[in-house]
């Protein structure tokens, strides 16, 4: 009996790898053959991070849209790009389609890390679904040929939150030193996600109620994001003379304040104002004397303009099908909805290490409704919401599936005849 249990959990964990092959070949074919097969557009984004790397490389200068130093933007992507540049002779040689196939590989262990994550939080069966999910969204796929943070971001955020997870099971320093790291990686990439560190611990604290032990871990991991972000601090005290932690650029807040992206409503004079001072007038003349549209943009608008539509990276042409048979968006809006289901599973019963995904998904949405509003900011979040989907997915066929089960004629015949003696059985008093 033993070596036939034996030879079954050692048939199914070969099915197992079998299953993650053949997902991963999947995987990496289209994600190259997309690369091959369409011709690729270059953003306005790339253009400035193009100019900006070539001008730290021939001019030691840091800046991005202007000619003297700046923080306009965090050195992640640029530093990426930077060693791409030296790697391939730029001064020969175009960069960008190294930086595709190297946006490849970061994908793909991008989509290993989800396995990882959503195996650890469901099993099995859920880490597969979940691998499956993600090799075929298709924003995980165009996305690799945009010359932008979000393929490098999604690497390192899905680190950070992995890390969080085993620091949550094992509680070592090392762990929460390393997420911290992690996070520090991911901020200087992409900034906004530094605010993170708060509700992850908070919710951890509510859920074991361990004030001591929780505050111990969080000093520790912010420890490891100050250590990685301090370089990137002292450069901008030394050349800026200020203390700037992420950037400063105000635009995404500024173009925020505007409903529907009517840049030209005329609803303050803008001449001669920062983009700050604009941004703050704005907020205040709208609240108080357009208080329904700007309540409504600040709420349901810039969720649906985030949430609404897939992220088509730089865009592409012809358009690459990679789920041919479906309607382009049906996919995105099937997980978006499936979402706010898991969110109420979720809510209902939170007191588990997969709830921390709910946590992230609602924090950063709330985070969207400062800024200007943009499909390409619900990329970072996708694998989170697949995971979560994945679990209350597989939860909800297994529920039915025992349903099913119980309620068959042959199931119920089995049920009366276990339920009676067995003839060689002694009588029970």
């Amino acid at each position: 009996m033993l070596n036939q249990a034996a030879r079954f959990s050692s048939s199914k964990r070969w099915i197992v790898i079998a299953l993650i092959i053949v997902i991963f070949a999947l995987a990496s074919f289209l994600r190259i053959d997309f690369l091959v097969s369409v011709e690729h557009k270059v953003s306005h984004d790339s253009v400035h991070y193009d100019l900006m790397v070539r001008q730290l490389l021939e001019k030691g200068v840091y800046a991005y849209k202007d000619t003297e130093p700046n923080a306009k933007v965090t050195p992640g992507y640029p530093l990426f790009m930077a060693a791409i540049y030296k790697l391939v002779d730029y001064q020969h040689h175009d960069p960008f389609p190294t930086i595709r196939y190297t946006q490849v590989v970061i994908s793909l262990i991008s989509l290993w890390l989800l396995y990882l994550i959503a195996k650890r939080l469901g099993g099995t069966t859920v880490g597969i679904v979940a691998l499956f999910i993600g090799a075929v969204y298709p924003p995980f796929v165009w996305s690799n040929a945009a010359v932008l943070t979000e393929v490098l971001a999604t690497l390192f955020f899905m680190i950070y939150v992995y890390l969080q997870l085993i620091v949550f099971e094992k509680k070592t320093w090392t762990h929460a030193l390393l997420s911290g790291a992690a996070m520090g990686l991911l901020v200087l990439t992409r900034p906004e996600f530094l605010i993170l560190l708060l509700p992850i611990y908070a919710f951890y604290y509510f859920w074991k109620k361990e004030k001591r032990t929780t505050l111990k871990l969080f000093l520790i991991t912010v420890i490891g994001t100050g250590i990685v972000l301090s370089p990137w601090v002292i450069r901008n005290m030394v050349t800026l003379h200020e203390v700037v932690i992420a950037s400063t650029q105000v635009n995404p807040f500024h173009a925020g304040t505007y409903p529907n992206k009517n840049y030209d409503d005329g609803l303050v004079d803008r001449k001669g104002k920062t983009q700050m001072e604009i941004a703050k007038e704005r907020l205040k003349v709208g609240f108080t004397e357009h208080t329904w549209e700007y309540t409504k943009w600040y709420t349901y608008g810039k969720l649906k303009q985030t949430y609404s539509k897939m992220y088509f990276g730089s865009g592409h042409e012809p358009r690459y099908q990679v789920i041919p048979i479906l309607p382009w968006n049906w996919p995105h809006m099937a997980l978006i909805f499936f979402a706010l289901v898991s969110l109420v599973v979720f809510a209902r019963k939170w007191r588990q290490p997969a709830t921390m995904l709910a946590v992230i998904l609602v924090t950063m949405s709330i985070v969207r409704l400062a800024f200007v509003p943009e499909y390409r900011y619900n990329y970072t979040v996708m694998p989170f919401i697949i995971i979560m989907d994945s679990i209350v997915g597989v939860a909800m066929v297994r529920m039915l599936v025992a349903r099913y089960r119980k309620n068959t004629p042959l199931s119920a015949e089995r049920s009366v005849h276990d339920a009676q003696p067995s003839p060689s059985s002694p009588q029970q008093p």
